[in-house]
């Protein structure tokens, strides 16, 4: 088995039974052998499901509006790719040359995808209680920084509200791009004021490119964040 599976394996304190498992979701789709898309696909539903469960039961008397936003705030892109960095997981990556020479062990939606087959992986192998403990250490205490932060404000929101308050236009949206198999779809959206092509975002959700847009537009207009 590869040296660097088995050191992830002891580093996370896994002790999984199939490291092939963890070897697959350590392999980007640029590889000919077995790639991660699959458990990607399996890890994005588990990790839904238990954040789900965890909101659910946190926040007693919160509306379904406020859960989904908090929701939206620990799985988006910025959140699981930064845990995935902070894990280490770049440096397991098997990836094809040319995107490893590209910066793709350090790339966010690479860094996204595989913290997903992690746990598609782990799920497998290890069941769903122990993939709600692994969350527990690795995700759920981004919650409190995103409460008191306000981060679950998307930016979407911001923008238009602050561009009210101006007596301005509020701001469209048009996807111009979309790219990636249909269980794993990247989007690329623009922002329009005023008829005015402003800056473009990506996302795995049209609602994630859009938002990414938004703060780059806030970032120009307001310096906000």
């Amino acid at each position: 088995m590869n040296k660097n599976i088995e050191e992830l394996d002891k580093k996370l304190n896994l002790n999984m039974k199939n490291k092939e498992l963890l070897k697959i979701a350590l392999t980007h789709r640029s590889m000919t052998t077995d790639n991660n898309e699959r458990l990607e696909f399996l890890g994005d539903a588990v990790i839904e499901l238990l954040v789900s469960k965890y909101l659910f039961f946190r926040f007693k008397n919160e509306k379904e509006g406020i859960l989904t936003t908090y929701r939206s705030s620990m799985v988006q892109t910025k959140t699981l790719s930064k845990i995935a960095s902070d894990m280490g997981i770049g440096e397991y990556l098997q990836l094809a040359k040319g995107e490893a020479d590209s910066g793709g062990r350090e790339r966010s939606k690479i860094l996204e995808d595989t913290f997903e087959a992690l746990i598609g992986a782990i799920y497998l192998d290890k069941g769903l209680e122990y993939t709600e403990q692994f969350l527990y250490t690795h995700l759920y205490f981004v919650l409190n920084d995103i409460i008191e932060n306000k981060s679950y404000i998307s930016n979407k929101s911001y923008l238009q509200e602050r561009l009210q308050s101006e007596h301005k236009p509020i701001p469209r949206y048009k996807i111009i791009k979309e790219e990636g198999p249909a269980h794993s779809r990247v989007f690329t959206v623009q922002v329009y004021i005023n008829k005015d092509p402003m800056e473009i975002g990506t996302g795995k959700s049209k609602q994630e490119a859009e938002d990414e847009a938004a703060k780059k537009v806030i970032d120009k207009l307001y310096g906000k964040n």
